[in-house]
């Protein structure tokens, strides 16, 4: 057997690796055969000389099978299993709706989500912001929750990829992060190990997201679509757009009320619903619970406007501890901050741009994501009633709702928004949301 430093002499001089020689470095991660020094090295070389196509797919696979894998037979589903991964922007709580859309629709959706990275939110966070939500039940409590909910999203547990966990934690130090191959692989194990049918990927594109660039984008999704497909999941990418808040919010109780809001029909932001339907679309044709995208729209459509939807989500959250009557009293439960003010527009006209990845920042420093891991999130902070690019406005009137810990960070944060905002005497040409399809 080749020793694992001469594994990664051969990546680290450029050579492709054979899937036995992948499989025998995931095996050392996994069992701690392999020093963090050694894991760190690996992923520097697989950085520094990238991944092919079979590589990527032998590590996919082999991170796959470094831990447990879900099966779904013996429970009695009736629908396909089904998911949905974004890339992460300022805003986006898709999935927060989508899951119980998708599970109203005949889907069962056994969602794996992470914290906030950066200037990006985290679905875990948000949902902690529900009192009593359980994000790290054990196995067999998940599938039990998918399969009478028909959605469940929780964290990634020790038993799922567990090799992905310990490769992954060290790239975060080493800055080895960013890089297709590395980040497909890590998506798409343990989405595999998830035993799904199919999966879309929401690939954010632009200057809030991590893929800042269209090109960027594109390697991306085609890298997620076509390891996925080596591996033996079918799956669809789309590109949508980050250069502004998905939604009207940014922080983790606001997007919450938001999406409560979006499922209840109280309220839905015109290009969050264009990003959900079109996903959801997507998926349930994937998954054979459609045959076209427009018979597809029409039952997430009909799903929403009967209140299917919205009881999946009450269902999904009863059924992880939180509490029973979320959708008929989320003022009564989610957290609210001590002092909120408006962020005054600095002149007449339309909103032109925002730098949106330091909109993201601006709600950490409020207090909503981490500088460090070990940091406590307030779930309380945020940003409210943002206006979309293209939006007329009049100079004093509030561009954005700032909720804050206290009257001096919410006094920063209203200057520093401010300046966030590009505001013309012209409106902007409108640009789509749906940006392009990548898949087969």
């Amino acid at each position: 057997m080749t020793l694992p430093k001469e594994i990664i002499r051969r990546k680290r001089d450029g050579h492709g690796l054979a899937r036995a020689e992948i499989e025998a470095i995931v095996r050392g991660i996994t069992e701690g055969t392999l020093a963090d020094a050694q894991v760190r090295a690996f992923a520097m070389a697989a950085w520094l000389n990238g991944l092919n196509a079979a590589e990527t797919v032998s590590l996919t696979r082999a991170m796959t099978a470094s831990g447990r894998r879900l099966e779904w037979a013996g429970l009695g589903l009736d629908g396909p299993v089904l998911d949905k991964h974004s890339t992460g922007g300022v805003g986006d709580k898709v999935s927060l709706i989508l899951a119980p859309l998708l599970a109203a629709c005949g889907a069962y959706v056994p969602m794996i989500s992470g914290r906030g990275l950066g200037h990006t939110g985290g679905t875990l966070d948000k949902l902690e912001a529900i009192p009593g939500y359980d994000v790290g039940p054990d196995l067999d409590r998940f599938r039990r929750v998918v399969a009478g909910a028909g959605a469940a999203i929780i964290g990634q547990t020790a038993d799922l990829a567990p090799a992905d966990r310990r490769l992954y934690a060290l790239r975060d130090v080493t800055a080895t992060v960013e890089r297709v191959p590395l980040i497909s692989a890590s998506i798409l194990s343990k989405k595999l190990a998830a035993g799904l049918d199919g999966l879309v990927m929401d690939v954010k594109v632009g200057n809030g997201a991590f893929a800042d660039s269209l090109d960027m984008g594109r390697e991306l999704a085609r890298s997620i679509a076509e390891v996925a497909a080596g591996a033996g999941l079918p799956a669809v990418a789309h590109l949508t757009d980050m250069n502004q808040v998905l939604g009207t919010s940014a922080g983790n109780a606001v997007e919450v009320a938001e999406s409560i809001d979006f499922l209840t029909g109280t309220a839905r932001d015109a290009r969050l619903e264009t990003v959900t339907l079109a996903l959801g679309a997507e998926i349930l044709v994937l998954g054979g619970l459609a045959p076209d995208e427009t018979a597809a729209r029409e039952i997430l459509e009909a799903a929403l406007d009967s209140g299917e939807a919205a009881e999946r989500f009450q269902t999904m959250v009863h059924a992880l501890g939180g509490p029973a009557d979320l959708l008929q009293r989320p003022g009564a439960h989610l957290p609210r901050a001590p002092v909120r003010c408006p962020v005054p527009a600095p002149a007449s006209g339309y909103v032109s741009a925002v730098e949106t990845r330091e909109v993201g920042l601006l709600v950490v420093e409020l207090g909503g994501g981490r500088r460090r891991p070990d940091d406590v999130v307030d779930p309380r902070v945020g940003l409210t009633d943002v206006l979309p690019i293209g939006a007329p406005i009049a100079a004093g009137e509030a561009i954005a709702m700032v909720h804050a810990a206290d009257q001096t960070s919410a006094e920063a944060a209203d200057s520093r928004f401010a300046a966030l905002v590009e505001v013309a005497d012209v409106a902007p040409d409108p640009t789509p949301v749906l940006v392009e399809r990548i898949g087969p």
